[in-house]
């Protein structure tokens, strides 16, 4: 017989764990039926707020770059329900930075708090764009990632 060690409950950060922000709007479509933003807008946000950093650093060009990056993992955990209207405040750290991969660490602010109504996590696998095979990560995309962590 196995017992598996008790799983630690997610709890959610404060501001203070994450590097950068980004405001982001909610919009009347992002509520559903219960009054609250519904769980697939917060995956929208995680890839906002990772990318136009990146974007907005020079460190990923989405449309002519030579590498991209897949997301191959994801995951979200909530705390505190959001809602139109609000801005939402999206904090951003790497927690790992690997050869062609990268795990960014995203939590989910309202606009008076400084604990987050949600937190998750994402990875990204960098690749060429033609072959779509792992490739390292480019110099300026690492240097920006370093900041984050």
């Amino acid at each position: 017989m196995s017992h598996a060690a008790p799983t630690a409950r997610p709890q959610a950060h404060p501001r203070s764990h994450y590097r950068v922000f980004r405001s982001i709007g909610t919009r009347w479509a992002d509520n559903d039926v219960y009054g609250h933003v519904n769980n697939v807008v917060y995956y929208s946000w995680f890839d906002t707020a990772v990318n136009a950093h990146l974007i907005e650093q020079g460190a990923l060009d989405i449309h002519a770059g030579p590498v991209i990056g897949l997301v191959i993992e994801t995951q979200c955990n909530y705390f505190a329900p959001l809602a139109f209207p609000q801005t939402v405040h999206a904090g951003l750290r790497v927690a790992h930075l690997g050869t062609s991969s990268v795990r960014y660490e995203v939590g989910l602010f309202a606009e008076d708090s400084d604990t987050a109504a949600a937190c998750g996590h994402f990875v990204h696998v960098y690749v060429d764009r033609e072959t779509r095979r792992p490739v390292p990560l480019p110099e300026p995309l690492k240097q920006t990632l370093e900041t984050l962590r």
